[in-house]
């Protein structure tokens, strides 16, 4: 149930109290890696509470106020801080927590491995995807807790910043380089990010380019197609969601490309023409996983398999390999792997396998090959439509798939999702309801 801790990540998150808005002010010093930060947290809560719970780590708090109340009580522990409301809240009311903070900030140590706030040889980047947010900023770390963000990043001369949300005019202030980020986009906290490296910055059409300098020509080549990838996108899923469509590359080899709202970062490693497959994935999670949102993690195949069939899409429109010739091929490899993940249910230590993206690209293209395109593509537009910025679960996919294309496409799907073993691709179009 969203609103209830989250079993693939129990340690996160407080269900009590959602947030509205974060206000970050983030200074951060690139040569000893130390950052101190100022969050303003705007909250309602769900329940009558008296006390809530925000995760941070590896920072320490040096001062808390709750709706300007100078003495807030807090304990701060490893992983989180319990705050002592001045007074009990009920359900609706609302409430500000404003948090000093300063260290120097590290990835956490996760089932997943490290993730969250990261040096770089000359720059810091964030990856938090799933956990990791707490490690830069005092949060409700639940991925149903969308806010918007005011993100305000000062650093040091010869750096640039680029972040989460649309950007303002960097200013010089004393010496160093300040810069403001704003999000009306509702965002989830593992979906905000900061980049700081010696970085050049373009913009070509609606995109912005972020890079090294001496990387300049081989980002123009590797990311020329972004335009055309996201009209055939636009195309087939409906409007770019997003308020910005920003691109990162770092100095840095990266062991996979990231996603944001708004943003993508790939490492220096990702800019031959083996990795192009990785553009149009990272980009099709503008629309499912940044707009259409999981707030569950066991239903991360609604964003990783869009993701892998987008690529799929983009493969064919740009005179690639079909959607149907690589379906076949990925079906094969799939059908001679282990047959133990449910893809509605894969677990928290397998849930990132590529196993469930390839697995929920199938599912998509199962149901493509049943309903046949028309119904297919007037499914995955009503999905897009009608979730821009909300909060979805594989329930809610069963049911648009129903409403849309009848009980016979729902049942198309459920063998892909609730049973371990690997179904066979469907070859004919299913009757509509």
């Amino acid at each position: 149930m969203i609103g209830a801790h989250d079993r693939y990540a129990p340690q996160s998150g407080d269900p009590s109290f959602d947030v509205r808005s974060y206000d970050l002010e983030v200074d951060y010093r690139v040569r000893t890696n130390r950052l101190q930060g100022r969050a303003t947290v705007n909250a309602v809560a769900a329940e009558r509470i008296g006390s809530v719970r925000l995760d941070l780590i590896g920072l320490r708090v040096t001062r808390l106020r709750v709706d300007g109340e100078q003495q807030t009580r807090f304990q701060q522990g490893p992983r989180s801080l319990r705050i002592a409301l001045p007074r009990t809240f009920e359900a609706g009311e609302e409430f500000s927590i404003d948090i000093a903070y300063a260290g120097a900030p590290s990835p956490r140590r996760s089932r997943w491995g490290a993730i969250g706030w990261e040096e770089l040889e000359d720059g810091a980047l964030v990856a938090a995807q799933p956990t990791g947010a707490p490690t830069w900023f005092p949060c409700n770390d639940r991925p149903d807790d969308r806010a918007r963000y005011r993100i305000a990043v000062t650093t040091d001369d010869g750096y640039a910043v680029a972040a989460t949300g649309v950007p303002s005019e960097p200013a010089r202030v004393a010496g160093r380089i300040r810069r403001e980020f704003c999000s009306d986009v509702p965002m989830a906290t593992y979906l905000a990010a900061v980049h700081i490296g010696r970085y050049r910055e373009e913009v070509v059409g609606t995109t912005r380019l972020v890079y090294p300098a001496r990387l300049k020509s081989a980002v123009r080549r590797a990311f020329a197609d972004v335009p055309r990838i996201l009209a055939c996108f636009e195309e087939a899923f409906g409007a770019y969601p997003q308020d910005t469509c920003t691109v990162v590359v770092t100095s840095d080899a990266l062991e996979i490309p990231l996603e944001a709202q708004g943003l993508v970062v790939f490492g220096s490693n990702h800019l031959e023409a083996d990795s192009a497959r990785l553009i149009p994935h990272e980009l099709a999670h503008q629309w499912f996983g940044n707009s259409v949102g999981i707030g569950r993690w066991r239903d991360i195949w609604l964003n990783e398999g869009f993701a892998c069939f987008a690529e799929w899409v983009w493969s064919e429109a740009s005179g690639g390999p079909s959607i149907a010739e690589l379906a076949d091929r990925h079906h094969a490899a799939l059908a001679a792997a282990p047959q133990d993940l449910l893809l509605s249910d894969p677990g928290p230590d397998t849930m990132f396998d590529d196993r469930v993206y390839k697995r929920g690209a199938l599912t998509l293209e199962a149901l493509r090959r049943g309903v046949g395109d028309a119904v297919f593509g007037e499914i995955v537009r009503t999905w897009v439509a009608g979730h821009r910025h909300g909060i979805v679960t594989t329930e809610d996919f069963r049911a648009c798939v129903e409403r849309v294309g009848g009980t016979v496409a729902e049942a198309l799907i459920d063998v892909w999702l609730d049973r371990p073993e690997v179904p066979p691709l469907v070859t004919r179009a299913a009757p509509r309801r």
